[in-house]
């Protein structure tokens, strides 16, 4: 009977805290975050933080993703180790060892509504970013490579948004595509780290944020799995066209302006 009791409290106190609306919409986008972290190695943040923004706020989403990509991708560190360039990793770092404190106070501190446009902003911009097929074609240093962890670290810590920075910088090389993956696999376990003790410190880690990864994190798992093992099967510029069409629906859908659409 204890453990009976211990379970129905804590379902019930799950459901309590869900959200009455966008629910459905909410796991649709985990799932496709997931399969395009798996794939890519990130991008989870750009498709679901606008739309869970929405529907849950800014405050939930972010720690909520924080928590489910640390757990589902902890597969994925071993062989990310094994191929990654550490040198660049820890470089781009350092950077974030400023950055990730920056962004996590504009987090907690900031207007619910004023974060929800700047991370729609954000996203759309970084969309651009990423679409725009730019590169930086100058020579890495570690000055220049800790400068980009500083400013993807800024965009994690206020938003988990802290991809397509780093993404652009790394593909400017010559690194093959397997290491530039492994690397940002790496470097996000890293950020995802100095995000957590921040995000604790800031006092972000509230009931509901553990309440919403219970119910989220299958769904991610399995878009998690599905997405690298397609990862060298499928073609990367038809699977990068799709990624960027949801990004831009999930921009689109995380505009205050759309709040109707999710009611």
């Amino acid at each position: 009977m204890g453990d009976t009791g211990f379970l129905a409290t804590l379902v019930a106190r799950v459901v309590a805290a869900l959200p009455d609306h966008g629910l459905y919409l909410l796991l649709v986008f985990s799932f496709l975050a997931g399969l395009a972290r798996g794939f890519s190695g990130f991008g989870a943040a750009l498709i679901l933080v606008p739309v869970g923004g929405a529907i849950v706020g800014p405050k939930i989403i972010s720690p909520a993703l924080l928590v489910i990509d640390m757990m589902a991708s902890l597969g994925m560190l071993r062989p990310a180790w094994r191929m990654a360039n550490r040198r660049e990793v820890f470089s781009m770092a350092c950077g974030a060892l400023i950055g990730v404190p920056l962004g996590t106070a504009a987090l907690a501190l900031a207007d619910p509504l004023v974060l929800r446009w700047a991370i729609t902003a954000a996203a759309a911009a970084l969309l651009v970013l990423l679409a725009s097929g730019w590169r930086y074609h100058g020579r890495p240093s570690f000055r220049l490579t800790a400068m980009v962890g500083g400013v993807a670290g800024i965009f994690s810590g206020a938003a988990q948004l802290g991809g397509p920075p780093v993404v652009a910088y790394w593909l400017s090389g010559l690194s093959q595509a397997t290491v530039v993956r492994a690397n940002l696999v790496l470097y996000f376990a890293i950020s995802s780290l100095l995000s957590a003790i921040t995000y604790t410190i800031g006092g972000l880690f509230v009931e509901e944020v553990f309440s919403l990864t219970l119910v989220i994190l299958p769904l991610y798992a399995c878009g998690l799995f599905i997405g690298a093992r397609l990862f060298g099967l499928a073609k990367p510029s038809t699977f990068r066209a799709i990624c960027f069409a949801l990004i831009g629906l999930s921009a689109l859908l995380g505009m205050p302006a759309f709040d109707t659409l999710l009611r």
